[in-house]
């Protein structure tokens, strides 16, 4: 989709009329159903006033074609402006440029990452060069028509507010700079001379047009490239059941059509594979140059697998085959050949972030896709926006005249081949029957130790043998360090113990960065991911009274979302409020304790809970 596309001349002429701005905002209006404010107005305004100096050169000829905020494939970005037009050699080009209204950026020590003023405060935000970059890297990985008639492109970043580059020019960010320079105030005859460079003909093939009609698939590149990366990789090879459940859904997929939609729900456990399967899907089927993406709700998994396949950050159509599970509200039907959602347990009714947008999410994901694949254990719902459950896809499945197809995975947990430890789970934390009440016969770590200092110190020792410990706390202590740098999150007083949250640094990859054992996780930056030794704080939200589970929601941090809603539900009715408060903390534990595949120690805040697990597990 384009907003605006009008020839170099006409383009000159609306902005020498000063009525460059309403145009582009009635077209705005007239292709998105929606109108915006008057910042990104005025910003058209501004930046088109520039944009027209940099043009008003006569070796740039007036029948090259202007576009104006073009919708990038597959996500909700649009590329501010392009410049189409051919080459001394007749050959397609578009220029790519990036506009920016920043006066300056700080250095960050995250690749591709800067701080600026933007949106009323100082954020990390991609470097303009990079941004760039990876609008093209898309076009070219998965637009047939760009890498079929092999229409170049061209990025660069224009910041026409800036007047010294500063941290921007930073070697650090040097190959992304290199991939797409960066011009400045000063530079409009160094952009101008840019352009010339790949344009100096017009545009009479109608470039922007026909990239606008391309069919979007991943290129032959891309599909070779994912190839090589999924193959041999030791995190995700398949076994026993994993591989059947593979064979069945790329089968499922390859035969799905727009008219003859399939669904297909798998069931399983924590350790099951779900994860590894859901990644061999999404490569396999791009390798075959099928439009797959890999969705979950939570960052982190995406986060996660996409630095684990790419085994850098900057490959941009790596992280293009990973989505949210929010990012389907305006897609046409059938518009993907596979959506394949990972912890679809965790799916939500809305969109957004303020849960208003769209109408539900597996409704959505079910019309984007011929064929839509959830991986759920609805034993991990662990907030009251979840949704994501058997009956819920089945509804949804036979609105849209889907057909259902059921699998269920039941490999033996991961821990060292024995599910046992997750049966003596359910029955230590829910009370239900199983064959196993005691781990002396399972072939598991699992131990209660005297302090959370003891915790840090055997996790630190777990974490040398393959970087793969880390501590993970129920979210009952506020996140202090997001203000101050040097505060603490995690504080337990009598043990003179403190240690931050996660979210600070490393952010959703803090479950493989190589430092990150030195901070905590929560359910949020862990769940759907694993671990070889998983340590367990047990905050003041779930304790042991009388030999029985009480569940304690109002020690939960104020900034905790997952029981938003829980205090008008428990006025309405409170026995409802109460039984879904204690499902979503016990839940949460049960994911937190799940996380790791050989082993797992607890510690609690609570000393006679603390106590009482020492003793039940010495039986």
């Amino acid at each position: 989709m384009i907003v605006y596309q009008e020839s170099k001349l006409t383009f000159m002429n609306q902005v020498r009329e000063s009525k460059i701005d309403y145009v582009i905002h009635d077209n705005y209006q007239k292709k998105l159903g929606r109108t915006t404010g008057k910042r990104e107005i005025e910003s058209w305004k501004n930046s088109m006033q520039f944009m027209r100096n940099v043009l008003d050169d006569p070796a740039i000829p007036n029948d090259v074609k202007i576009s104006i905020e073009c919708q990038v494939p597959n996500t909700s970005k649009r590329i501010d402006f392009i410049i189409t037009g051919q080459n001394d050699h007749k050959i397609d080009h578009a220029i790519i440029i990036e506009l920016k209204q920043w006066e300056s950026a700080n250095l960050t020590s995250m690749d591709g990452i800067v701080q600026t003023y933007i949106g009323g405060g100082i954020r990390e935000v991609s470097h303009p060069s990079y941004q760039a970059w990876s609008y093209a890297a898309l076009l070219e990985g998965f637009n047939e028509e760009v890498y079929q008639h092999n229409i170049k492109l061209k990025p660069c970043a224009f910041l026409h507010n800036c007047k010294s580059p500063g941290d921007l020019a930073s070697p650090f960010y040097a190959r992304h700079i290199e991939k797409a320079p960066i011009f400045i105030k000063e530079d409009v005859i160094k952009l101008a001379d840019f352009i010339k460079s790949y344009v100096k003909f017009g545009d009479p093939t109608n470039i922007m047009y026909r990239i606008e009609q391309g069919k979007i698939r991943p290129s032959k590149s891309i599909a070779d490239s994912i190839s090589n990366m999924i193959s041999g990789n030791e995190e995700f090879i398949m076994i026993d059941d994993q591989k059947v459940v593979f064979e069945y859904a790329k089968k499922l997929v390859l035969d799905s059509t727009n008219e003859s939609k399939n669904v297909l729900i798998v069931r399983g456990g924590p350790g099951t594979g779900k994860s590894v399967i859901a990644i061999q899907l999404t490569a396999r089927l791009t390798a075959e140059q099928k439009l797959v993406q890999y969705v979950s709700k939570n960052s982190a998994p995406r986060d996660v697998y996409a630095s684990k396949l790419s085994g850098i950050k900057s490959k941009s159509w790596v992280n293009n085959l990973f989505k949210g599970s929010g990012s389907y509200i305006n897609s046409q039907k059938g518009e993907f050949d596979a959506l394949i959602i990972d912890e679809a347990h965790r799916l939500n009714e809305k969109s957004g972030m303020y849960a208003n947008l769209g109408e539900n999410q597996i409704k959505e994901i079910i019309n984007a896709a011929n064929c839509s694949i959830f991986f759920i254990d609805e034993d991990q719902r662990v907030t009251m926006k979840d949704i994501g459950s058997k009956q819920e896809i089945e509804f949804w499945a036979n609105r849209s005249k889907a057909k259902v197809h059921y699998l269920e995975l039941e490999s033996q947990f991961r821990c060292n081949g024995s599910d046992g430890y997750l049966n003596w789970l359910d029955y230590l934390l829910f009370e239900r029957v199983s064959a196993n009440t005691n781990l002396n016969e399972l072939n598991y770590q699992f131990q209660v130790v005297h302090s959370p200092i003891e915790l840090f110190e055997k996790i630190k020792e777990h974490n040398l043998l393959r970087n793969k410990a880390r501590i993970v706390a129920g979210y009952c202590w506020p996140w202090n360090s997001k203000k101050d740098k040097n505060a603490m999150d995690i504080v337990i007083p009598e043990f003179k113990f403190g240690m931050q949250w996660n979210l600070t640094q490393d952010k959703m990859l803090w479950i493989i960065s190589p430092d990150s054992v030195n901070q905590i996780g929560c359910i949020h930056t862990c769940q759907g991911l694993e671990v070889d030794y998983i340590g367990v704080i047990i905050g003041p939200d779930m304790v042991i009274r009388n030999g029985k589970w009480t569940c304690r929601p109002e020690f939960r941090a104020k900034s905790d979302k997952s029981i938003h809603g829980l205090k008008s539900l428990l006025k309405k009715d409170p026995k409802k409020g109460n039984q879904m408060a204690e499902l979503i903390i016990k839940n949460t534990y049960r994911t937190l304790m799940t996380r790791g595949m050989k082993g797992c120690l607890v510690f609690s805040t609570d000393h006679e809970t603390n106590e009482w697990l020492k003793a039940i597990t010495s039986k």
